[in-house]
């Protein structure tokens, strides 16, 4: 013998057929505050605060990844001087 049954609701419905919690309320407020902790922190994920945060230590930092930069290019040094 084979018996199915087959239950069309919703799981909103199914929770309280089942005597389970609603959970809505505490993962709206759950949500809302991971939201805010984002905004909050994604001031600090921006380009501009990155290389504030970089280049605050060592005010020659700057000036130092500018010629590492140059000098990886092949446009500065003493190889291109030499030649010219």
């Amino acid at each position: 013998m084979k018996v199915n049954v087959e239950i069309d609701c919703t799981p909103l419905e199914a929770r309280q057929f089942l005597g389970l919690p609603d959970l809505q309320p505490m993962q709206t407020a759950v949500m809302d505050k991971l939201q805010q902790q984002m905004m909050a922190n994604i001031e600090k994920v921006s380009p501009e605060a990155l290389m504030q945060s970089w280049f605050t230590f060592d005010p020659k930092l700057a000036e130092r990844f500018s010629d590492m930069f140059v000098s990886m290019a092949g446009l500065g040094g003493t190889g291109t001087k030499a030649k010219k």
